[in-house]
């Protein structure tokens, strides 16, 4: 198989799967249908074209750097000041790290890589405000899924690196394979991202973690000094 990465990073990313109206959620993770939309606005895909090609796409993601959860208060006035607007909150994961995979056709998944290095249209981590702090991809690579979230290296950011320990335990989500038992549903599974009519179906996910090597632990409290060695014997 082959698998394209992507580093999900910023300074705020936003996961909606079901929220509404003026309550705005987010996902502790980047959802499968945000991350389908990025990269069919990184094809030049319109909202109201159809997806066909990448409905078959498999999706995984490992929370490097969780984040947290900020929350948002806004209002709203008329231009004229006389009409208030219903008050919204919005919720967004702030310094987050994600490293998100997804499988399928090799020769589609190549392209999808070369689209996100020139991408029609702009690219967003779940909402048009939230923007990425850099390069996106990572590359294609010929591995599996599974093999390219549990190997490649992790990408909490230096700083959060260096106040981890030196073997941390990472969260991974995943799309459940046909027969495999699932962990949970989630209502992110696009369909059609068309404004007028947007479709979306439920997906099985499977639950898992693995641990990785922090090279940049700092390590405390470690000394070779024995000062029982005075005693002698």
């Amino acid at each position: 198989m082959t698998v394209l990465l992507l580093r999900l990073a910023g300074p705020m990313q936003s996961w909606g799967s079901s929220s509404r109206f003026a309550r705005r959620g987010t996902e502790i993770a980047p959802t499968k249908s945000g991350v389908i939309g990025m990269l069919a606005a990184a094809k030049g895909i319109r909202r109201t074209e159809p997806i066909t090609e990448l409905l078959g796409l498999e999706f995984g993601v490992r929370l490097d750097q969780p984040g947290q959860i900020l929350r948002d208060f806004q209002t709203a006035r008329s231009l004229d000041g006389r009409a208030s607007a219903p008050l919204t909150y919005r919720f967004y994961l702030s310094d987050a790290v994600f490293l998100a995979a997804v499988d399928g056709d090799a020769d589609l998944i190549r392209n999808l890589g070369e689209a996100l290095r020139r991408p029609r249209y702009p690219l967003f981590l779940g909402r048009r405000s939230c923007p990425p702090a850099g390069p996106v991809s990572l590359g294609v690579h010929d591995t599996d899924l599974d093999d390219a979230l549990d190997s490649w290296p992790w990408q909490a950011t230096e700083r959060h690196r260096r106040r981890a320990a030196r073997t941390v335990r990472l969260e991974i989500l995943r799309d459940a394979r046909p027969g495999e038992p699932s962990t949970e549903t989630m209502p992110d599974e696009p369909v059609s991202f068309d404004p007028a009519h947007r479709q979306h179906t439920w997906r099985s996910v499977l639950r898992r973690h693995v641990d990785v090597t922090n090279d940049l632990a700092v390590q405390t409290g470690v000394t070779d000094h024995d000062p029982l060695s005075l005693l002698g014997g």
